[in-house]
C-alpha cells in the first residue's frame, strides 16, 4: 500500500528531480517506510513512489522498480493477492525474479501480457508502467475501484497521483473549481467520477485502463472489465450458500497473507461480523478487533461489536466519538481533497487512527450491502414499483379521500408530493430517494445567475448508469445495484476507507469486494437477495447462520451514522452556522444569502432536519478555504 505520482512533459521542457520529490512529499502519509523518483535519461519522464512495506519488508521492494534490463519502469499503490501463484507459473517459464514483491510479478505479467494482465491480477491496485523501449505509459485502476488514481492532461503536460493535492503541487496546473462537480456533490455528496471538483484534474474510472504514447501524443483510455448481471445461475438455496460461504472463505484467506500485523474493523454489522468469522477461522492467533461508538444510543452498534469480540475471542478495543471530534474537521477536509459530505469519514478516521495503534493492515466489511442488496432504498424502491400502477389515482388524492378535514392538509401535500415521485421514470425516481439536496432545493437556494450557468451543463449521473452498460442490466434490483457499484461504492464508500486509512499509513482489505467474488454475486437471481416480502441480503443470511448467531444476522440494520442532527442544533450549531453563513461563503456566488439563512434557521429551530444538507455545506465552505483561498 503505498503512494505513486508521475510526470510526462511534451514540450521542450524536462521533469526536474524537485517536481518527483514535491508530488510525493504531498503524499508521504501514504507511505511512510521508504522513497523514490525515477527520471529517464531524456529527463521527459518522471515516477515517483511513498512505500508503505507489508509485502518484503526488505529494500528489495522499493519503487519505482525497474525489470528487464530497466526497459520497464513501475509504481504500484495495492497489493495483488494471488501474487504467488502468477509467479510460480512465470517460474516454470524461465523469468527470473529478484525480490519477493507483488510489484515485481506485475512488471514480468506485463512483458509476458502487455495490457492483457489486468486479466490475470486478483487484488486492489492503481499502477503506472514505463516502456522505455516503446516510449508508452501504461496505467490502470482495479476494477471495484479501491484505490485512487488521479490525473492532469493537457497539450504539454501529463501529470498523475494517488492524491490530487501532488497534482497540485506542480505550477503547470492552475487550480480552478468545478462548479458542475459541485453542484452534482449537493446531490450526492461526493464528486461523481470523473469529475473531482477541481477543473480538469480527472479520476480514472474503477476497471479501466490508459495507454500514452509519449512520441505519438496519443491518449487513449479502454475499460477492461465490468460487472455482468445476465448470466444467472440456476441453483437451489443449499447450493448458493455453500457457493456463498466457500467464495467468502477463499477472499478472507487470500487477504491474510502479510508479513506484518493483521486485525478488522468490527462494526457488529452481518458484513464486518461475517469477514471476522472467516478470520477466526483461518487464524492461528486471536484476531485483533476494532470498533467505534458514539454517546447516542441509537447510533451505537458497540453491544453487537462485543456479541461477535466474545464469541471469537477476539482482541478488541473500541473508540467513542463525541462532538468535539469537529476539531479535526479542517484537516478531514485537506485529506480527502475532493468536496465530501459523507460524516462517517470521521469515526473511519478515529477508527482507522485507533487500529494503526496496533497493526498494520486491517480488514473490513465493505461491499455486502452492494453485492447482496442490503440497503433500505432498495426495499422502498421494490414498494415504488408496486405502486406505480396507482400513479393515476394517487396524483389525485381527492378521488381517494373526497372530503379532508383542515388538519389534514399536511397529510394530503405529503400524499401529492409521494405522488410526484411516483410517476417519475425508475432512474429518476431512484436519483430522488438517494440525493441528499433534491432539484428543486438547490433551485431555490442558488442564486439565479449560479443557476442559469450550471443547469445547461448539468447531465443525469444516475441516468447515465442506468443503461450505460454493455451488458445492461434487464431486472430493476440489479440496475440498482449496477448504478451504485458505478457511484456510491466507488466514489463515497472506498474513497473513505482509502482516504481515511492511508491519512494514517493503515491498509485495508476488503474481501466481500474481490472481484470473483462480486461476480459470483451477479449470479445470485435478485428474488435471493432482496425477497417479494422485503427481506434484504436474504441468501447471505441463511450462507451465515452456520458461524454467526441470529441476534446478530436478523438484527434491524443501523448503518454507519453520525448524530448530525443533534449535533448541529446542540455543540456544533454555531460553529457550523458561523461557517455556512460568514461573508466569505456567501461571496462565492453560489447561494442566496436569504434562503441559507433560513434554511440554517429551520433546523436549529427544529423547524426541519437539515443535519445532513448542513454538514454538506459546512464541508464545502471549509474545502473553499483549503484549496482556494
Amino acid at each position: 500500500m503505498c503512494g505513486i505520482a508521475g510526470k510526462i512533459k511534451f514540450n521542450n521542457q524536462i521533469v526536474e528531480p524537485e517536481d518527483l520529490y514535491q508530488m510525493t512529499a504531498a503524499i508521504a502519509h501514504r507511505g511512510p517506510d521508504d522513497e523514490g523518483i525515477w527520471i529517464s535519461p531524456d529527463k521527459k519522464v518522471g515516477l515517483g513512489h511513498r512505500r508503505l512495506a507489508i509485502i518484503d519488508l526488505t529494500s528489495a521492494g522499493h519503487q519505482p522498480m525497474s525489470w528487464l534490463n530497466e526497459r520497464y519502469w513501475i509504481v504500484f499503490n495495492g497489493e495483488i493477492y494471488n501474487f504467488q501463484q502468477i509467479r510460480r507459473k512465470l517460474e516454470k517459464e524461465n523469468f527470473k525474479f529478484s525480490s519477493k514483491t507483488d510489484t515485481e510479478v506485475i512488471l514480468a505479467l506485463y512483458h509476458k501480457h502487455k495490457e492483457n494482465c489486468l486479466k490475470h491480477l486478483r487484488g486492489m491496485f492503481a499502477f503506472a508502467i514505463w516502456d522505455d523501449e516503446e516510449k508508452i505509459l501504461f496505467a490502470a485502476r482495479d476494477r471495484i475501484g479501491k484505490k485512487p488514481f488521479k490525473y492532469y492532461w493537457d497539450a504539454h503536460n501529463f501529470i498523475f497521483a494517488s492524491e490530487l493535492k501532488a497534482i497540485l503541487t506542480q505550477p503547470e496546473y492552475r487550480r480552478e473549481p468545478d462548479y458542475e462537480a459541485i453542484h452534482h456533490y449537493l446531490s450526492f455528496q461526493y464528486a461523481p467520477a470523473p469529475m473531482t471538483g477541481f477543473k480538469n484534474i480527472k479520476k480514472l474510472l474503477p476497471g479501466h485502463y490508459f495507454k500514452i504514447n509519449v512520441v505519438q501524443k496519443k491518449f487513449e483510455i479502454k475499460r477492461y472489465w465490468e460487472i455482468d448481471y445476465s448470466q444467472k445461475l440456476n441453483l437451489s438455496e443449499d447450493e448458493w450458500k455453500e457457493k456463498i460461504f466457500q467464495k467468502l472463505e477463499e477472499s478472507v484467506k487470500m487477504r491474510l497473507i502479510s508479513d506484518v500485523s493483521l486485525g478488522a474493523f468490527l462494526s457488529g454489522g452481518i458484513d464486518s461480523s461475517a469477514v471476522v468469522a472467516m478470520m477466526a477461522k483461518l487464524s492461528a492467533k486471536p484476531v485483533k478487533t476494532f470498533s467505534i461508538g458514539f454517546k447516542e444510543k441509537k447510533f451505537d452498534e458497540t453491544n453487537y461489536a462485543k456479541i461477535i469480540a466474545n464469541k471469537f475471542k477476539t482482541e478488541h478495543a473500541e473508540f467513542v466519538v463525541e462532538p468535539k471530534a469537529i476539531e479535526i474537521l479542517p484537516k478531514l477536509v485537506w485529506n480527502f481533497e475532493e468536496p465530501y459530505a459523507d460524516s462517517s469519514a470521521l469515526p473511519v478516521f478515529y477508527l482507522s487512527k485507533l487500529t494503526r495503534q496496533s497493526v498494520k493492515v486491517a480488514l473490513n466489511g465493505d461491499g455486502g450491502d452492494e453485492n447482496f442488496a442490503g440497503y433500505t432504498r432498495y426495499l422502498i424502491f421494490q414498494k415504488y414499483l408496486s405502486l406505480k400502477k396507482l400513479t393515476t389515482i394517487i396524483k389525485n388524492p381527492h378521488r381517494l379521500i373526497p372530503k379532508l378535514a383542515a388538519e389534514k392538509i399536511k397529510l394530503l401535500k405529503r400524499i401529492k408530493k409521494t405522488a410526484r415521485n411516483i410517476s417519475l421514470s425508475q432512474s429518476k425516481f431512484y436519483f430522488a430517494l438517494i440525493s441528499y439536496f433534491q432539484e428543486e432545493t438547490k433551485v431555490n437556494l442558488y442564486r439565479d445567475e449560479f443557476s442559469n450557468e450550471i443547469f445547461p451543463k448539468s447531465s443525469s449521473i444516475m441516468e447515465k448508469y442506468w443503461s450505460d452498460s454493455q451488458k445492461p442490466p434487464k431486472d430493476y434490483l440489479d440496475k440498482i445495484l449496477y448504478a451504485d457499484f458505478h457511484t456510491y461504492l466507488c466514489d463515497d464508500l472506498l474513497v473513505k476507507v482509502d482516504i481515511a486509512t492511508m491519512a494514517v499509513a493503515l491498509e485495508n482489505r476488503s474481501p466481500l469486494l474481490d472481484h470473483e467474488f462480486v461476480e459470483l454475486c451477479a449470479k445470485i437471481p435478485q428474488e435471493l437477495k432482496l425477497t417479494a416480502r422485503g427481506e434484504k441480503k436474504y441468501i447471505f443470511k441463511k450462507a451465515l447462520e452456520p458461524i454467526l448467531p441470529r441476534e446478530i444476522i436478523y438484527r434491524k440494520k443501523m448503518g454507519f451514522g453520525v448524530p448530525l442532527n443533534e449535533w448541529l442544533r446542540g455543540e456544533l450549531n454555531k460553529f457550523a452556522e458561523e461557517i455556512i453563513l460568514s461573508q466569505k461563503a456567501l461571496a462565492r456566488g453560489i447561494f442566496k444569502p436569504e434562503k441559507l439563512k433560513k434554511f440554517v434557521a429551520e433546523h436549529t429551530e427544529n423547524h426541519a432536519d437539515h443535519g445532513f444538507r448542513l454538514w454538506a455545506l459546512l464541508t464545502l465552505e471549509l474545502w473553499f478555504r483549503e484549496f482556494f483561498d
